[in-house]
């Protein structure tokens, strides 16, 4: 069906939802249209996220019918006690999040699917332990992450609280795109699913639960009752999530010296203060940065809409405040976590550090130091998830730390995907762990660049909207498969890792057979230890494109990270 046909169906529909109906009506631009109802919205393992609006490819009530009807029905082919397990929904501070959360549960009642719905929004990690702490088959999260507020999205998370697994979110796509008719999708009122027990709000008893996991984050309780009342912090959640339990989780574990960024504190689906509500981005720091310097505050820290990432920045000598990137914090956290475990005398001898395939080598370095293995695999938490599943049941390696570059980190395996409040729980223990010692988490940061070298990454995305956006991204990665570069910037590619072949191709000609699974993911080996990569992004229309490095000092790795990332940049419009 032609994408015009689409849209007189939907301008049509006498029962459309009157807001759609009135956003779609004010629409004139034929590529706006056309982009909104030329193709179904994305849905893969990563759930879907898009643009709030009227269309098949945007985020809307009959969208997520679709999505969550798709659920229903693989669900209706498990045995009935599984069914019952029900499912776990939570949402963000985003337009229409608990709008669409409750439309989840109405569609999941049709199918007689009980639902445990949060009473207000919460963090992503929380839907996660509510999925586990509630042994419900599966979970559902309305959130579009760090994304602009014109956005929204929906995950679907499997019975050990990750993300789906690919078999299964593999059955649930197919059951999502055999729906065809989204006005037609059975509901059940919100009223007649409590009556009929279908619906159950959840809220302060999970939030319990998930904080007394959360106190075990704490691994030096001692150093936090000496210090934590003196460190002075500053906490933005970014209009999100974050504020509720950050602030109980600070309390309980002993840091009363923070202050909330007071307007960012507020729950505003405009995201008010910041032009992206995205810790990686400086100026989401703007109004911390600016408290910070009249609190005289050691560590400011910032975390996402939903509260599954973290940034954080810190105070230097002439009291202005410098910004760790994900990485660098990743480093320093995992630094903390094997010094700390390996002086209780509580590291295990099979101990294990998870990151993606596109993160710091500094980690790498870390982790050997102190005898732990490193395993890298592809970029997505839920890849994380599964190998925690699989330690959890053969027992041959005990999980520590797991990261992604972007911000994304998880220290206990009590939630399965990242958690930016555990994250800044332990920041701050680290924070206090480097102020007894009379330095900052700056100064630590380069006492680990002495001490392994001195490691810079940077991450840059070209993005690929509308119609023609998905074949541009596909055209550019076929580039690069099909006009191998042999250098960037003058030096040598020693070898090629190509997770579509899963092969990894030498300069000399011979090849290995990769063990990760297929992604349409592209890394470069440099002979001077740089590595450069290329991937689509699996959320969002856009290629992204990483490099990392190392030099003799902190200037040197900057500007070789500079000559890289134009090489990069010039290969790819040449």
């Amino acid at each position: 069906m032609a994408w015009q046909e689409t849209y007189q169906a939907w301008v049509a529909y006498p029962e459309l939802n009157a807001n759609l109906k009135k956003q779609l009506t004010a629409i004139s631009d034929q590529e706006q249209l056309e982009d909104a109802f030329y193709q179904p919205m994305t849905f893969g393992t990563a759930g879907m996220r898009g643009i709030m609006g009227p269309g098949i490819n945007r985020m809307n009530i009959y969208t997520v019918r679709q999505a969550t009807e798709g659920l229903a029905r693989f669900m209706d082919t498990l045995d009935p006690a599984t069914k019952k397990r029900g499912v776990a929904i939570s949402f963000d501070s985003r337009y229409h999040s608990e709008l669409f959360a409750h439309e989840a549960a109405q569609v999941l009642g049709a199918h007689q699917i009980p639902s445990f719905v949060f009473d207000g929004l919460r963090p992503t990690p929380e839907l996660s332990f509510a999925v586990r702490h509630l042994h419900t088959y599966a979970g559902i999260m309305i959130t579009a992450s760090h994304n602009p507020k014109q956005y929204n999205g929906y995950k679907i998370y499997g019975p050990d609280g990750g993300q789906m697994p690919p078999k299964e979110a593999d059955l649930i796509t197919r059951y999502v795109r055999q729906v065809t008719d989204l006005f037609h999708i059975k509901t059940v009122a919100i009223q007649d699913l409590r009556a009929a027990k279908l619906m159950t709000l959840i809220g302060e008893d999970v939030d319990e639960a998930y904080l007394a996991n959360v106190k075990k984050i704490t691994i030096n309780q001692n150093l936090v009752d000496e210090v934590g009342p003196k460190l002075k912090l500053v906490y933005s959640p970014l209009h999100g999530t974050g504020k509720m339990l950050g602030e109980k989780a600070l309390t309980n574990a002993g840091f009363t010296q923070f202050k909330f960024v007071t307007p960012q504190a507020i729950a505003d689906p405009e995201f008010a203060t910041v032009p992206y509500p995205n810790p990686e981005f400086p100026e989401a720091f703007d109004m911390a940065i600016k408290l910070g310097k009249q609190e005289n505050a050691d560590v400011l820290i910032a975390t996402d809409p939903d509260a599954d990432r973290l940034g954080t920045a810190v105070r230097q000598p002439d009291g202005n405040y410098r910004l760790l990137n994900g990485n660098q914090i990743a480093a320093l956290m995992l630094d903390y976590i094997l010094r700390a475990n390996q002086a209780a005398g509580t590291l295990p001898d099979n101990a294990v550090v998870i990151k993606s395939i596109v993160s710091t080598e500094l980690a790498t370095q870390i982790a050997h130091h102190y005898h732990v293995k490193m395993l890298d695999v592809l970029t997505g938490f839920k890849f994380i998830g599964e190998k925690i599943k699989q330690y959890e049941a053969d027992h041959s390696q005990t999980y520590m730390f797991g990261f992604e570059e972007s911000y994304g980190s998880l220290i206990r395996p009590f939630v399965r995907d990242k958690d930016a409040i555990q994250g800044l729980l332990l920041l701050a223990e680290i924070a206090a762990f480097y102020q007894k010692q009379g330095k900052t988490l700056y100064d630590g940061l380069q006492d680990l660049f002495k001490q392994y070298g001195y490691y810079a990454e940077k991450t840059v995305s070209q993005t690929f909207e509308g119609v023609s956006g998905h074949d541009k991204m596909a055209q550019l990665m076929t580039k690069f498969r099909e006009n191998q570069p042999t250098a960037f910037n003058g030096v040598k590619i020693t070898a090629v890792e190509d997770f579509t072949q899963q092969t990894k191709k030498f300069a000399d000609g011979h090849q290995e057979k990769m063990t990760l699974p297929t992604a349409n993911v592209l890394k470069y080996l440099l002979a001077d230890k740089t590595w450069i990569a290329v991937r689509p992004s699996g959320t969002e229309p856009k290629i992204k494109f990483y490099v990392g490095t190392i030099g003799k000092s902190e200037t040197d790795a900057a500007a070789k990270l500079t000559a890289f990332e134009q090489a990069l940049q010039d290969f790819a419009k040449a």
